[in-house]
């Protein structure tokens, strides 16, 4: 009996760091992901993402990509929280690409294809996409996403784990280099696929990183990364997180190239 309540004490001290570290407003958040949403799709036999699709399908004009945000920005502040980059921190997206018009962009992380409608909406002529998304079913749903959009020729979905598929983008996908980097994967994953990024040479001077939920959930390694380095110019935009009032931020990191070698 001891043992028990001490592990209980030790977990609840845990939770308790935890959520200390990451911010109370995330408590409604963890509820809603662990707890809620896991019985709502028990009871209705689909998930969450697949209902996201499916009022999507049901409220959006076919062709429009700007309603299909709005549907899914709908969905997800009235009826189930989603893990979208969202029309707050979507608007300084949006101003990033405006800004420097990138012709080749790499999004790491693309859930039900919020952000991947976002950045193709907005391309140049000529432009092209390429989004990487580990959980298959999650890239179906993106294929669908933007197929109603009408941008499916402007995207190509990539299915897999982002350490595998990077190294690949040179002799598999014909690409040189990368004008942007939109990352929004798991954060423990945004300071090595940084590196990687670098290794492989797909950076070059000017190419921009723009890497989302930098407070919350946090990437301290990678901020203190990009903001250490002679290599990245860096910029914070602080926001809101996803259909919440809990402040968040993006970090735009500029490219300038690799660090001269030292004498």
């Amino acid at each position: 009996m001891l043992f028990a309540v001490i592990s209980l004490g030790l977990l609840l001290l845990a939770l308790f760091l935890f959520l200390r570290r990451l911010g109370w407003g995330l408590l409604p958040i963890i509820w809603i992901e662990f707890v809620q949403q896991p019985v709502r799709n028990l009871l209705m036999g689909d998930t969450k993402e697949q209902r996201i699709l499916r009022h999507v399908q049901q409220h959006a004009k076919p062709g429009d990509p700007q309603s299909i945000l709005d549907a899914i920005d709908t969905y997800c502040s009235e009826k189930e929280w989603a893990m979208n980059v969202g029309a707050s921190k979507g608007e300084i997206l949006d101003a990033v690409i405006r800004e420097y018009k990138p012709l080749l962009v790499l999004e790491l992380g693309a859930y039900c294809g919020y952000s991947a409608t976002r950045i193709a909406r907005l391309l140049p002529p000529g432009g092209r996409l390429l989004t990487m998304e580990m959980n298959p079913d999650y890239a179906a749903i993106t294929r669908q996403m933007l197929s109603l959009a009408g941008l499916q020729d402007q995207v190509t979905i990539l299915i897999g784990a982002s350490q595998d598929l990077i190294p690949q983008l040179k002799t598999k996908y014909d690409v040189d280099t990368l004008d942007m980097v939109f990352l929004d994967h798991w954060k423990d994953r945004y300071l090595p696929d940084t590196r990687l990024l670098e290794e492989c040479g797909l950076l070059r001077k000017g190419t921009v990183l723009l890497a989302d939920n930098v407070i919350v959930p946090g990437a301290p390694d990678f901020l203190e990364y990009v903001r250490g380095s002679t290599k990245f110019e860096c910029t914070h935009y602080s926001s809101y997180l996803e259909y919440r009032e809990t402040v968040d931020g993006l970090e735009k990191a500029l490219y300038k190239g690799p660090s001269p070698m030292k004498s």
